[in-house]
């Protein structure tokens, strides 16, 4: 992996600030979630894509009791469509 070269200093509240360049190559906007995780001594920071906590379908997303579910999933929970054998 290559150094972006843009070195920030953590504040006493342990915050960082992401770059504007980087965000915007890495297409992270205000309110988008992000993760952190650690792999190999590295700190790792991921997007995290708005998906169905179901099946992580993408499109036509509602919040139900702060999970995202798309429409298909929330058919099969309301007993609308029948499941599909997988």
């Amino acid at each position: 992996m290559k150094s972006a070269g843009l070195p920030r200093r953590i504040d006493h509240l342990g915050r960082i600030v992401i770059p504007a360049e980087l965000r915007r190559l890495l297409g992270i906007n205000e309110g988008d979630y992000i993760q952190f995780s650690a792999e190999d001594g590295r700190v790792v920071i991921d997007k995290l894509e708005e998906r169905c906590t179901f099946c992580g379908a993408t499109s036509d997303l509602t919040q139900f009791r702060s999970k995202l579910v798309c429409a298909a999933c929330r058919a099969d929970l309301a007993g609308t469509r029948p499941a599909t054998a997988e």
